[in-house]
């Protein structure tokens, strides 16, 4: 199957060469999201538990424009500023995900733009539409 690009304006333009997503079959690979205010383009500054709220309602935003859905969710990489504030995170992450729990993996690192997170995702789907 050929790869299909996916863009909604619910969720940021891309800061540089890259797509918001992208389906391959029945998997949605979406890029690093942040807490960017699609309506803006800016970042919203805030708490982590702020940054991390938008950032999930982004990637959800862009899930449903893929025709997938949180549930679809098989890995998840989060990347915060500050290890701790990781409980913080966590509590964030579980109101968006339920059991069985999507795979991750949460980096310590550096971001630009005053972010304290971003986030990434693999989706997969049982039927190819």
């Amino acid at each position: 199957m050929p790869k299909q690009v996916i863009h909604t304006p619910n969720a940021p333009n891309p800061v540089g060469p890259y797509n918001q997503a992208m389906v391959a079959g029945n998997t949605m690979y979406v890029a690093g999201q942040g807490p960017i205010d699609p309506k803006t383009g800016k970042v919203v500054i805030g708490t982590i538990e702020e940054q991390a709220t938008l950032t999930f309602e982004n990637i959800k935003a862009i899930l449903e424009a893929g025709g997938f859905s949180l549930r679809d969710v098989v890995k998840v990489t989060a990347y915060l500023t500050d290890l701790g504030d990781f409980a913080k995170y966590n509590e964030i992450y579980k109101r968006y995900f339920t059991e069985p729990y999507p795979a991750r993996a949460t980096v310590g690192c550096q971001l630009l733009m005053h972010t304290f997170i971003e986030v990434d995702c693999i989706a997969v789907r049982d039927n190819v539409q």
